[in-house]
């Protein structure tokens, strides 16, 4: 099947609540793209609900009203969730009963996110607990299946609004959304669903491209009773064409293996493979476990042959110099927040940030769901993917930040359209870098187990400014005025006086002892300018770093900025502050519901405008 024929599943119905016709139900996709199966059934739709301000409640028979019903996965906070209360509330339940699928095997409860802390009963059996707000978790429930035919699952959400130790990103810890700081979101946030597997099944796969080798690396774990003797099965193909059909022994519940495309000769037809958001060409894979004659497990998954680095002071991707124009992607909605309305605004983003000349999103200070990745992997669209900051240095924030990262890049290490791993913004979370040992160490640290856990892409250490290690060397600089940014970073300046001196917010570019050695340098965040009509509702409350009272002032500045920073040949590359108007934040090129706000081939024209426009095949 090829990826863009799988058909979204509906989400069904609570089969006795009186008020479905006040809700409407999103679409979803498959929920993990890279790891497909035929038997699943969404699980998002109307739970009861209730809020517990002062944490009495402990496990489900402690509930003695269920007081709403929420529209899972939207968060409490939001509209769309049928509540649209944004207080104070540190505890939050759940609670829905379904029909049991039937059949053999394994059944598996899989949660996209919950925001923060979750405890997990099914059939009032406690069955575990999670902690860290974006990442995914499963539990096999086999065992607290019961022989009435219906299933009941409780969550219990622990989310402190005013904790500032755990990673949040752009959350609010005020009542009110300040300055650049959102609505909260908190309990259930990404699709819950469950599958049917066998008793062994394949677990987990990655894939690792080398296209120096042209090879494809793949590794499989292994989960439930793993018999000696089980064989794995691996077909990559495109369209018809099959690239690679092979079988490996499986050896203490894992394989991995290097999966090599043959060379063809002179005429090498495997350029045609080469994925970039030009031409986004994924390898359709189809996995299959064998005990004896007896087929265990089958999956679906897909990858692509791109590499990306770095050579001197270039971003490579497939071993070309490739400049990058990025825009800053908040992910979120009016009315729904952190999660998107359904699966078509996720592809409609990808669709709009190409539209408007962008080749890639840096996703900041939000990990996002796997369908943006999916439908950036086939579209085309290059991420960034940045890790949210905590807010205060203690060793429970270093211990959580670290935990639920490890888990971010094992959850999303194999999707193509990752181009880079942005561990720390603005010295968020470390604030004395300069003075202390200890912060400075947690950066290095947390740049080093990136690469460890990764090697096959660049790592941004700190972006903005007050750079350690790192790939790229990311400068934040909000002026405005062109004249004065050509000024700062021209070809007459030289870099050494570049970095010694001081940046927007005080701080240096360059901690001492960690010189720029001649990596990349890129604009990494610039703009941010907001329109705000005289006169219009909330005008006051409107921000930005700059604003503008009518649309052509808007398109005219962003023209000129854009024109000066594409013929800096410094930059090899660029990440325009922003995608959307995000709550107060006024400085979109898009408003909140994704209207342009000039004409989109006004602005695809001015961000391609000067110079900067590596491709693939030139540079």
């Amino acid at each position: 099947m090829n990826l863009l024929d799988i058909q979204n599943r509906k989400v069904q119905l609570p089969s006795n609540t009186d008020n479905q016709r006040v809700f409407s139900f999103p679409e979803a996709g498959y929920p993990r793209p890279q790891l497909q199966r035929s038997h699943w059934l969404n699980l998002n739709g109307l739970w009861k609900f209730a809020f517990d301000d002062e944490g009495r409640c402990t496990q489900p028979g402690d509930i003695r009203d269920w007081t709403h019903d929420i529209l899972v996965p939207f968060a409490p906070e939001s509209t769309k969730s049928g509540i649209g209360d944004t207080g104070f509330h540190p505890n939050c339940w759940y609670e829905r009963e379904f029909e049991t699928p039937e059949g053999e095997g394994r059944l598996v409860l899989h949660f996209g996110a919950v925001d923060y802390h979750a405890r997990v009963w099914v059939n009032d059996q406690y069955m575990a607990e999670h902690e860290g707000g974006h990442t995914s978790f499963s539990l096999d429930i086999t065992t607290a299946l019961n022989d009435s035919g219906i299933t009941k699952v409780t969550v219990w959400a622990q989310d402190d609004p005013c904790d500032l130790a755990k990673p949040r990103g752009k959350q609010d810890w005020q009542l009110e959304p300040h300055s650049i700081w959102y609505p909260r979101t908190s309990g259930i946030w990404q699709t819950v669903w469950i599958e049917r597997v066998g008793r062994t099944y394949i677990e987990s796969i990655r894939w690792s491209p080398d296209f120096e080798r042209w090879e494809v690396g793949c590794y499989a774990a292994i989960a439930g009773d793993a018999p000696a003797g089980i064989q794995i099965k691996v077909k990559l193909s495109i369209g018809n064409n099959v690239l690679a059909n092979d079988t490996y022994e499986v050896f203490n519940g894992e394989i991995g293996r290097r999966i090599s495309l043959s060379d063809p000769g002179i005429d090498d037809y495997r350029n045609e493979l080469l994925w970039s958001p030009e031409k986004p060409t994924l390898m359709d894979a189809h996995i299959e476990l064998w005990y004896k004659n007896e087929l265990l497990d089958e999956a679906k998954s897909y990858t692509a042959m791109r590499t990306v680095g770095i050579q001197r002071d270039r971003f490579m991707l497939n071993g070309r110099p490739y400049y990058l124009r990025l825009v800053l992607d908040q992910g979120y909605w009016p009315d729904s927040l952190m999660t998107a309305p359904d699966d078509g605004a996720l592809r409609r983003d990808v669709e709009l940030a190409k539209a408007m000349g962008f080749n890639g999103v840096r996703k900041h200070q939000k990990i996002e769901d796997p369908r943006f990745l999916y439908w950036a992997d086939v579209l085309g669209l290059l991420v960034w993917e940045e890790m949210p900051s905590a807010y205060r240095f203690t060793p429970k924030a270093v211990e959580r930040t670290t935990r639920e990262w490890t888990e971010v890049i094992k959850r999303d290490i194999s999707h193509p359209c990752i181009v880079a791993w942005v561990t720390f913004n603005e010295s968020w979370g470390v604030p004395n870098l300069v003075e202390s040992a200890a912060h400075r160490n947690y950066v290095l640290a947390m740049f080093h187990l990136t690469k460890t856990l990764d090697p096959s892409r660049p790592v941004i250490g700190n972006d903005g400014w007050e750079s350690t290690d790192t790939d790229i060397l990311a400068i934040h600089d909000y002026d405005t005025q062109p004249q004065r940014l050509a000024h700062r970073y021209g070809p007459e300046v030289k870099l050494s006086d570049l970095f010694d001196r001081k940046r927007p917010g005080g701080r240096i570019l360059t901690l001492d002892n960690f010189p720029h050695q001649g990596q990349p340098v890129m604009l990494t965040e610039f703009g941010g300018i907001a329109y705000a009509p005289v006169g219009a509702p909330d005008e006051d409350k409107a921000w930005g770093y700059e604003r503008c009272s009518n649309i052509s002032e808007l398109e005219m500045k962003y023209a000129d900025l854009l024109k000066t920073i594409n013929d800096v040949e410094l930059f090899s590359g660029f990440c325009y502050t922003q995608f959307t108007d995000t709550f107060q934040e006024a400085n979109g090129l898009l408003y909140a519901d994704r209207t342009p706000k000039f004409p989109i081939e006004a602005i695809r024209a001015a961000t391609l405008s000067g110079q900067g426009l590596c491709t693939p095949t030139s540079c």
